[in-house]
């Protein structure tokens, strides 16, 4: 008797990197997987056939405020953490970093302690925390609340070093106009992933903090300064650079789909750019709208914005990135896969050396050729 006891043919499969052809994913009675080629399925194991389409690993969004109708800046519990991940998993996500946006001190610990928990309880989906602010710049707040900005203190130092002692990831939007190049490497050296975002410093300034160790950039375009004839801003120097990751918002919202073209053929090495949804609480849900930090957001043709019309995070599920990717701006389908899979979890610790498509912590699901729509096949 084969150890194999069901197999997927039928469909291309991506396995976070690459897509193969005439191949089946095999899911072994131990509940491992494996990828085989066509012929070599056995003929006594169960065999279903998916008649197109493209088998993918679940994606990883380092980029979730909400889902489900709940937002993580309203209630920093378990019960909010495990609605987001249920909701985030109804529509793709396998892995995801909750994110805080801009808050109080207060709030920023009870969200760490929450994320402890919810991987302590095993939530699955969970694993860490994206701390979006409070240590901006106001000139480039967006939808975050300008007087909850501050610069970053030896005290709030303290709070990220020790949640990076006790969380498997944590990750730290900062503008260096409210953390220092010293406090970046700090937070480096302790295995935080800092990202620069909601910022309007200079090229020269973002390549510092870049030396200094900032290894990503948050919504690249977005709250930050731009790139112009003379100063290239903080989007020149990730275009320049080819050790940075950054995050895109593809919903043709955010970023023009000829500027994300652009982008990619002008980027020192453009494997590095990657999707996040920047969800919030509409993210899984049917809600029309919601409140953050005191202030109503209105969700309207797939666009989120404050009542004044502020872009206020995203209304976006990751398939459809993946649409405007392949179709509005010519990635490749491949490509843009792996900028929701492989390319996200590369940044992230507490992973194995094999594929999204072969962890048992990542589900697979099943898109359709035109990447309309996904079906999850399971764990």
């Amino acid at each position: 008797m084969s150890s194999i006891a069901k197999a997927y043919v039928g469909a291309r499969i991506h396995d976070g990197v690459s897509i193969h052809n005439d191949h089946a994913l095999a899911i072994h009675a131990d509940g491992s997987r494996s990828l085989i080629a066509s012929r070599d399925v056995p003929d006594d194991c169960l065999l279903e056939n998916l008649r197109g389409g493209i088998i993918a690993p679940g994606y990883v969004d380092l980029q979730v405020n909400g889902g489900g109708g709940v937002m993580f800046n309203d209630d920093q519990s378990v019960d909010t953490l495990r609605t987001i991940a249920e909701a985030h998993a109804s529509i793709g996500t396998a892995a995801l970093l909750p994110t805080l946006i801009t808050d109080t001190a207060d709030r920023t610990k009870s969200a760490i302690t929450a994320v402890k928990q919810a991987i302590s309880e095993q939530v699955a989906g969970i694993v860490g925390i994206h701390l979006e602010g409070p240590h901006l710049s106001a000139a480039r707040k967006g939808a975050h609340d300008p007087a909850l900005i501050r610069p970053m203190t030896d005290a709030d130092l303290a709070i990220v070093l020790d949640a990076a002692e006790s969380l498997p990831n944590v990750m730290m939007t900062v503008a260096p106009e409210s953390a220092t190049n010293a406090q970046i490497r700090q937070m480096s050296d302790a295995g935080v992933i800092v990202s620069l975002g909601h910022t309007d410093a200079d090229f020269d300034t973002c390549m510092a903090a870049f030396d200094a160790g900032a290894s990503c950039v948050t919504h690249l375009f977005n709250a930050m300064s731009q790139l112009g004839n003379r100063e290239p801003g903080l989007v020149g120097a990730t275009l320049a650079r080819g050790d940075i990751h950054a995050g895109l918002i593809a919903d043709a919202i955010h970023v023009h789909p000829a500027v994300i073209r652009i982008t990619l053929a002008a980027a020192q090495n453009n494997a590095r750019i990657m999707l996040v949804t920047d969800a919030m609480a509409t993210a899984g849900s049917q809600i029309n709208d919601f409140v953050l930090n005191g202030r109503k957001v209105i969700r309207q043709d797939h666009r989120l914005t404050l009542q004044d019309g502020t872009l206020a995070g995203a209304d976006l599920e990751m398939t459809r990135a993946l649409a405007v990717m392949v179709n509005k701006t010519g990635d490749d389908v491949s490509d843009a896969i792996r900028r929701a899979t492989a390319t996200p979890r590369a940044l992230l610790r507490g992973f194995g050396q094999c594929s999204p498509l072969l962890d048992r912590a990542f589900f697979v699901h099943h898109l359709t050729d035109d990447l309309s729509g996904l079906t999850r096949l399971g764990k």
